[in-house]
């Protein structure tokens, strides 16, 4: 009899509807867990731990997480997210004090955003309701416009006088190795492609370098089609050509930016999954729904909790379990397609509908 694996997770619900949507998605991996058994590759458990961290931690404390937070974290198979940001506390402080803290330092340097139409869910794309659409953002997640490197200064002047600097980085090792990611991506799509997202019209010296990173990662990539089309331009591509969209790579706040209109086309925020690799694996991966704490909804059991489900199946995919994540994505889209749907995406049921529907969808 093959031995249960059993695979440590940091859960971290942080702020928000975190708290609903982490304990949805604990749910459904936990009856997934439990029917393991049977499947052709093995038995499976998970063994959770969770943190109190996020904003309400830092108004007891002053920090966000704890002083030895990413020592404890780092021997977790993965860790699993919610949300972090509050009213309370400044964005940017929660944001640097929690998530990037664990991105940068766990150098999570791909994060992958697939872009889902599911069934039952209307897209404000009209082209959606009879084309099949369905392509993934690759971020940088390292550096570009993210590193954190500037600061602010000269307020000595007095009022209207200070100076703020915020530099982007890009470096060759950062531009190639998420390129390459990309287009080894592409090589497991229907479609081999990858569309990079630049800027070097205006930005001169480091989208120039990536452009120029791009060019010569492609040229070991033959039998993958390629395209470099500006990010203004891609916006619009997202609307008006969608269905020729496969793999996008692009910097770390383009592809922010990108991954959330992708998203909405996709009818909700609620329903956006992502994963933050290390790919090399030298430290825990991050999964989370690509949605916000959203204070004006929490705790109310409004909150959609497919993103975070779609993120515990890309958790799947990183653990080696495919036809598991596949598993979960079938009871995802039958959820939807039954028209069990939370309110951002114009239905009526609750938090707890819906996790009780996947759950229900994955015995079925």
């Amino acid at each position: 009899m093959t031995a249960t694996r059993t695979f440590r997770i940091a859960a971290i619900p942080a702020d928000g509807v975190g708290a609903e949507v982490v304990a949805a998605g604990r749910a459904v991996l936990d009856a997934l867990a439990a029917d393991s058994r049977a499947d052709s590759q093995g038995a499976f458990a998970f063994d959770w731990q969770e943190f109190p961290w996020g904003c309400g931690y830092y108004e007891r404390t002053g920090k966000m997480m704890d002083d030895d937070g990413l020592e404890r974290l780092k021997d977790f198979d993965a860790i699993y997210f919610g949300a972090v940001g509050w009213p309370t506390v400044p964005d940017h402080v929660s944001l640097w004090g929690l998530r990037l803290k664990i991105c940068q330092n766990f150098d999570q340097w791909a994060n992958v955003r697939p872009v889902h139409f599911l069934p039952g869910v209307q897209s404000p794309l009209r082209k959606a309701d009879d084309t099949e659409l369905d392509w993934v953002v690759v971020r940088e997640n390292s550096e570009g416009e993210y590193a954190g490197l500037g600061g602010r200064n000269l307020a000595g002047r007095g009022q209207g006088g200070e100076v703020a600097v915020q530099s982007a980085l890009f470096t060759e090792v950062g531009c190639e190795r998420i390129m390459r990611f990309a287009f080894d991506l592409a090589r497991t799509r229907t479609r081999r492609k990858v569309s990079s997202v630049t800027k070097s019209n205006a930005q001169q010296y480091g989208m120039v370098l990536w452009d120029d990173v791009f060019r010569r990662v492609a040229a070991d990539y033959p039998d993958v089609e390629t395209e470099s089309v500006l990010v203004d331009a891609m916006s619009a591509k997202f609307v008006l050509r969608p269905e020729d969209l496969s793999v996008v790579v692009a910097s770390n706040l383009n592809a922010d930016i990108l991954s959330d209109l992708g998203s909405a086309l996709a009818g909700s925020l609620g329903l956006a999954a992502s994963a933050n690799l290390n790919p090399e694996r030298r430290f825990p991966s991050m999964f989370e729904p690509v949605h916000g704490s959203a204070p004006d909804i929490a705790g109310q059991g409004l909150a959609n909790p497919i993103g975070a489900v779609g993120s515990a199946a890309l958790m799947l995919e990183h653990f080696g379990l495919p036809d598991q994540a596949a598993r979960l994505q079938k009871a995802i889209e039958a959820t939807t397609g039954a028209g069990i749907l939370t309110r951002d995406v114009g239905g009526s049921a609750s938090t707890e509908d819906v996790t009780k529907a996947l759950i229900d969808a994955l015995n079925a």
